[in-house]
């Protein structure tokens, strides 16, 4: 996850050649999380043409749309009122999952943070299919093994983020350093992939169980939900989604990666 300054939308859709790079990324992607290895982090190639109506957001993945289950209400921590937002149905979960083949671990997250969200702030109109296609290209949804309380076996932890070529120059802090064990350089982490610093600012506890946590798929992904909206986006016009998605990392290949995983699995699921 990397934050530079957005950048407005274009006009041109995006062309069927980024399924092919998307393919690459995600086995790359999806090979390093479960080898053990820390997720690589997107790699700047060339300029992408932009959509300008990203079918990801098409009605029927907005957040209202999604089924839930009122008799499993989730605490969120809002404030101090900590007021409560249902979950997305388990049997929505199931299927979902079925059909996208995204772990129903990470379903389940990325339905109750999409919720969380139409409860938050109802203009952002933000899809499910949204976060679900961040959580592939950041770690695969977090493939080493999302554990029943949404937390990997084994920590998510991005490289260096040390000025080499093609990332960042970070320095770690103290603070930093215990969520990533280096003293020198930050890394992102989670199956989210936030920065520390960032982290700090937008820290959530999508699961209500007290701590807020970047290695929790729950958390980070109403994490990332919040900082998607942030400005009062509308991320159902392409302007309003491409410029929330740069905003999670500044590369137009990235956000073409980010739309063409989305929309993949808004049509697996029936979207």
């Amino acid at each position: 996850m990397s934050h530079g300054a957005e950048q407005p939308g274009g006009a041109a859709p995006v062309v069927a050649a980024v399924l092919g790079l998307l393919a690459l990324i995600g086995t790359a992607v999806a090979a390093g999380v479960t080898s053990g290895g820390p997720p690589e982090p997107f790699v700047v190639a060339s300029p992408a043409p932009r959509p300008t109506s990203p079918s990801a957001v098409a009605p029927a993945t907005l957040a209202g749309s999604l089924p839930t289950d009122p008799a499993t209400p989730v605490s969120n921590h809002l404030g101090t009122s900590a007021p409560t937002a249902p979950r997305a149905a388990a049997d929505w979960v199931a299927v979902t999952s079925s059909a996208t083949g995204v772990p129903a671990r990470a379903v389940q997250a990325y339905g109750d943070a999409t919720l969380a969200l139409a409860d938050e702030d109802a203009g952002c109109r933000l899809g499910w299919t949204t976060l679900a296609g961040i959580g592939w290209v950041e770690s695969g949804h977090g493939r080493a093994g999302l554990r029943d309380d949404g937390v990997p076996g084994a920590p998510i932890v991005g490289p260096a983020l040390d000025g080499s070529p093609g990332r960042a120059a970070i320095p770690a802090d103290a603070e930093s350093a215990e969520w990533h064990g280096d003293p020198v350089w930050d890394h992102a982490v989670g199956p989210m992939q936030f920065i520390p610093s960032t982290w700090r600012r937008w820290a959530a506890d999508g699961d209500g169980d007290g701590a807020a946590n970047p290695q929790d798929v729950d958390d980070a992904a109403l994490a990332a939900a919040r900082y998607l909206c942030a400005g009062s986006r509308d991320l159902s016009t392409g302007d309003g989604w491409w410029a929330a998605v740069l905003s999670y990392n500044h590369s137009d290949e990235y956000a073409a990666a980010v739309l063409a995983t989305a929309d993949r699995y808004a049509a697996a699921a029936g979207s």
